[in-house]
């Protein structure tokens, strides 16, 4: 057995800000920014302006609550890891290790999340939007982090929480570029391994077709093996369906949650009730 490595919240906090504030949201908005001038200069209908604003409104209070909820999900993954009596030692296989194990436990989660009717409501807010740009990877619920539960197993095998920040991080900027229709499809090799343009343009697609498949976060293989994959063949028709049809921030993150609070109130039986919130 290793020696557990130590490390403080604030030790952790530190290097999230570093990483998030002054390298991330830079070239986020930057590629954001690229891309919708872009757009606007070659007359390509990417971007409609109230869409638009409407994700980066919901970006901006997903920013702000992740900021102050950043304390407690760093003392949860501290805790569970100083819990454990064993650990991974911190060295370069340990962030390969991580990554396949995050990244298979991320396919899980969100698959779940498309799934399972309650769980739904804290996603539905990414594919609202009937435009694929790059700015909905802004468009976050602002209860996701409830999903962190999904990833305990991974907490509690051990992994550094250095190395699972990191890679964790990496896993949550990789999902950004794949929101973009000016990226066709890549080499085979990479097209058949990893989790590209295509293959989230499907996941967001409302075509017969497409929809619950492709949930890889950063590798496809997981579709390939549990038979969620579908390879994209027509263009996909952007959206859910059951349209919005509102840019108010606060409506496009709570819609569908209180849809089900409405929902649940309607129906009688507890049974029912529980069936109703756990199954879609």
């Amino acid at each position: 057995m290793f020696q557990k490595e130590t490390y403080t919240l604030e030790q952790l906090l530190q290097l999230d800000f570093n990483i998030v504030l002054w390298i991330a949201a830079p070239i986020l908005i930057s590629l954001v920014a690229f891309e919708w001038i872009y757009s606007s200069r070659k007359n390509i209908k990417s971007y409609e302006s109230k869409d638009f604003f409407a994700s980066l409104s919901v970006g901006f209070v997903n920013l702000v609550l992740n900021g102050l909820q950043k304390v407690g999900l760093y003392s949860f993954i501290l805790f569970f890891y100083n819990l454990v009596p064993w650990s991974i030692p911190h060295t370069w296989w340990s962030y390969i290790l991580c990554f396949f194990t995050l990244d298979f436990f991320r396919y899980w989660a969100h698959r779940i999340a498309h799934e399972q009717r309650f769980l739904w409501t804290t996603h539905v807010v990414h594919h609202s939007s009937t435009k694929y740009n790059l700015s909905v990877g802004f468009r976050l619920s602002w209860i996701q982090n409830i999903k962190i539960i999904f990833f305990l197993p991974v907490i509690m095998m051990g992994f550094h929480p250095v190395v699972f920040f990191i890679v964790h991080q990496i896993e949550v900027l990789y999902q950004f570029w794949i929101h973009t229709e000016y990226i066709k499809k890549l080499p085979k090799p990479i097209e058949y391994f990893f989790t590209t343009p295509s293959h989230h343009r499907v996941h967001h697609g409302i075509n017969k077709q497409y929809i619950d498949k492709n949930y890889g976060s950063s590798l496809i293989i997981w579709d390939r093996i549990f038979g969620t994959f579908e390879p994209e063949v027509e263009e996909a028709i952007y959206g859910i369906t059951k349209p919005v049809n509102s840019y108010n921030p606060v409506y496009l993150v709570f819609h569908d949650l209180i849809d089900l609070v409405k929902e649940l109130w309607k129906v009688r039986m507890s049974a029912s009730k529980m069936v109703h919130v756990f199954f879609r």
